[in-house]
């Protein structure tokens, strides 16, 4: 469930980013956004089971690395389940901030060995030759912008050490 929470949320903000700005010239929130984009539906769900959805919602600005579908799929069989339990909230809040960082990253910002710290409390590896890649996942469609941030699509989930 996770995973396709994630990915609702990278795919509703690839949809968001090709859609046009509501009338007062934001676009969606980073929430919205993956919503919006229907591949994030694991990381939306996530992110509803951990609490973090008016967090998303709010000022920011946040940079999410925002796992699809696919990613939360690629996990061992029943991961997404356990993480949904309430009683492992706390687990699935640590897995989810991993992937924000407070301000909003553009990619232009990167630099290959460059260290993000987290919202979560560790710091990500960002590395830029031969592609984009976030603590080894690769970055997939980067810069959708959102009205509080921006959305980096990732092809896995990262876990904290």
């Amino acid at each position: 469930m996770i995973r396709r929470t994630f990915l609702a949320l990278t795919s509703v903000a690839a949809l968001a980013s090709a859609t046009v700005a509501f009338a007062d010239g934001h676009s969606k929130d980073i929430v919205d956004t993956a919503v919006g984009a229907g591949s994030f539906s694991t990381l939306v769900a996530a992110v509803q089971a951990a609490g973090l959805v008016d967090t998303l919602k709010g000022e920011g600005p946040f940079t999410v690395f925002a796992p699809t579908d696919e990613a939360f799929a690629a996990l061992p069989e029943g991961t997404v389940a356990s993480l949904l339990m309430p009683e492992n909230k706390d687990q699935l809040v640590s897995i989810l901030t991993y992937h924000v960082v407070a301000g909003k990253v553009m990619s232009g910002d990167l630099s290959n060995n460059m260290m993000a710290p987290t919202v979560q409390g560790s710091d990500v590896k960002i590395m830029t030759e031969g592609g984009v890649t976030v603590n080894g996942a690769n970055v997939i469609t980067a810069d959708i912008k959102a009205s509080n941030g921006v959305i980096h699509v990732i092809d896995a989930v990262i876990l904290p050490n």
